[in-house]
């Protein structure tokens, strides 16, 4: 193993990708947000016509695409190199787009080209992945490592699973980031008209987002909302603790989330007591804020209490959390 850059691991699974995407796909990691193969090593100059070398070097190397599926070519330049990655990207794109090809599409592809550009100071490639067949010498080598695969397995559809949102006229907070995020990498579906519950909604960031998806909000929190949302007859603000509310005769609802900035296990707790304000059909997303240290006990007893009252159906960090992960629940019901 060998770390290229903050973040970002080359490893040796010591299995196919294939055999540890598909167990990916089925139980997703919660710390990894982006994975891609290395199919091939191609040494670099560091100069300017290392993009033209790729481009026409790695065509003719790289497993083939498949050509009815949509592709994008992603890279990530992790070393000081006088080019950006959209040079890397739109010179390959160009080489791998021909007549009989397969079309591009950078937003939504079925199958991925990445690249990453990185010096290596340890690990050594084995010859049948180098060009020309041999492994460079010992010590510090930029190089290229390039693969082929579906979007589907990389985990993300995004370069290194950085989905970036652009910023809405209108917009609250950067918290709203989160949100869509977790709605998009989750795959969760919004009812029609439905209501939701906002725990800590202060300022009024994700109950904006849920108001655009054609939500009913109760927005809970003893701060105020930004004024925009003030005039909104969708939003209802109870001024007042998640404690509070819920011992005030609540509704029931659709939809629960919850960003409360409060130790994980008091957050789940809190969530533990609302799940009887769920609808079988409902759903609820939260965050959970990660001690610096220790963190693998604080989750463990973070599952354990949702658990008596969810099933846990994602759990992921996402690309917009930071000291924190994202949890999609599922309420349970009795004789489930």
């Amino acid at each position: 193993m060998e770390m290229l850059a903050d973040g970002v691991l080359l490893v040796d699974a010591r299995l196919p990708f294939a055999t540890l995407a598909a167990q990916w796909r089925r139980t997703p990691p919660i710390f990894v947000r982006h994975v891609a193969p290395v199919q091939v090593v191609a040494p670099l100059g560091g100069h300017t016509g290392d993009p033209a070398y790729l481009a026409r070097t790695l065509p003719g190397v790289l497993p083939a695409l498949e050509p009815g599926l949509s592709f994008s070519v992603q890279t990530r330049v992790l070393a000081d190199v006088p080019y950006k990655p959209f040079d890397i990207n739109t010179a390959l794109a160009s080489a791998l787009t021909t007549e009989s090809g397969p079309p591009l599409d950078v937003r939504a592809p079925v199958q991925v080209v990445s690249v990453a550009c990185a010096v290596l100071k340890h690990w050594q490639a084995e010859p049948q992945l180098m060009i020309g067949g041999t492994t460079p010498g010992k010590g510090k080598r930029l190089a290229a490592l390039a693969g082929v695969s579906l979007a589907a397995d990389n985990l993300s559809n995004w370069a290194g699973g950085m989905r970036r949102f652009a910023r809405e006229e209108g917009q609250i907070s950067r918290a709203e980031f989160k949100l869509l995020e977790a709605i998009e990498v989750f795959g969760i579906e919004m009812p029609a008209h439905g209501v939701a519950l906002d725990l800590g909604a202060a300022p009024g960031g994700w109950t904006r987002v849920l108001r655009r998806a054609g939500q009913y909000v109760t927005a809970v929190d003893p701060g105020d909302l930004d004024a925009r949302l003030n005039g909104d007859p969708g939003v209802r603000h109870r001024r007042m603790t998640a404690e509070q509310y819920l011992h005030s005769d609540p509704d029931s609802f659709d939809i629960i989330v919850n960003d409360m900035r409060m130790d994980a296990r008091d957050s789940a707790r809190v969530m533990a007591a609302y799940a009887k304000l769920l609808y079988p059909h409902g759903w609820a997303l939260m965050t959970v804020k990660l001690p610096e240290q220790d963190r693998q006990p604080v989750l463990d007893q973070t599952f354990a209490i949702l658990r008596a009252q969810y099933t846990i159906a994602g759990a992921r960090q996402l690309f917009h959390n930071r000291s924190e992960i994202t949890l999609f629940l599922k309420p349970k019901r009795h004789g489930n």
